[in-house]
């Protein structure tokens, strides 16, 4: 899931650690798993009984409900309208998605992220008041290209459509050579954040001396330029 702005980043960081998800196909339930895996109490929802009491089975949330979300009392009575982030993930139907959307804010949910399955659902989901529109099947089809064209980028968030934070492979072509040889804000448009000669991510240099030397292999983080970044050697 591509979330492309900051500040929308910090309103999502929930205090209480609580999070609400409607919808258990596979991308709620691959949301419920990672949010549940990092510690953070997850409510789950589906019209499904089946779905939901798989979700308990498999402990992907600290509780689930079955509940038709198109209804305000429902939602409501859920106590899932006091939560402060609510993952609506029911992209491929489009009625329920764009009614539980507008009922999640008329209820007063602060931040809601909704799944839109096409251009049109998420203009439509706009419009209802979602604060976050994510396109899962879109988004995953980028990063695979970019992952087939740019295979040195190990990963990669999307500060604005056009710059980007960066953990890449040293390329050969900067092996033992210095920061300041590289010159990487003229050529490339980059900033060097961090470095790892020995690819071990819990070892990072932050804000390297330009005189420190790279070797092939190891890892940098850089923030710049999309354009930038596509111009790296491999």
């Amino acid at each position: 899931m591509n979330l492309s702005s900051l500040s929308f980043l910090r309103k999502m960081r929930s205090p209480t650690r609580q999070f609400a998800v409607i919808g258990l196909g596979r991308f709620g339930r691959a949301v419920c798993t990672t949010l549940n895996s990092l510690g953070y109490e997850v409510l789950a929802a589906d019209e499904d009984e089946r779905r939901v009491s798989q979700a308990l089975t498999d402990q992907i949330a600290a509780h689930a409900v079955q509940l038709d979300t198109t209804q305000p009392t429902a939602l409501k009575e859920s106590g899932i309208t006091e939560f402060d982030t609510v993952i609506v993930a029911i992209g491929n139907y489009v009625e329920e998605s764009i009614i539980t959307t507008l009922n999640l804010k008329e209820a007063g949910v602060k931040n809601v992220v909704a799944k839109a399955s096409s251009e049109i659902h998420g203009k439509l989901l706009d419009r209802v008041g979602a604060d976050h529109v994510v396109f899962p099947e879109h988004e995953m089809g980028c990063e695979l290209a970019r992952s087939l064209t740019t295979p040195g980028i190990l990963d990669r968030f999307e500060i604005d459509p056009d710059h980007s934070i960066a953990e890449i492979i040293v390329p050969p072509a900067f092996d033992q050579k210095t920061i300041i040889d590289l010159d990487l804000r003229n050529r490339y448009e980059l900033t060097l954040l961090a470095v790892s000669q020995d690819q071990q991510p819990d070892k990072f240099e932050i804000n390297p001396s330009p005189v420190t030397r790279l070797k092939a292999g190891g890892l940098m983080v850089v923030i710049g330029s999309n354009k930038g970044l596509e111009r790296l050697p491999v």
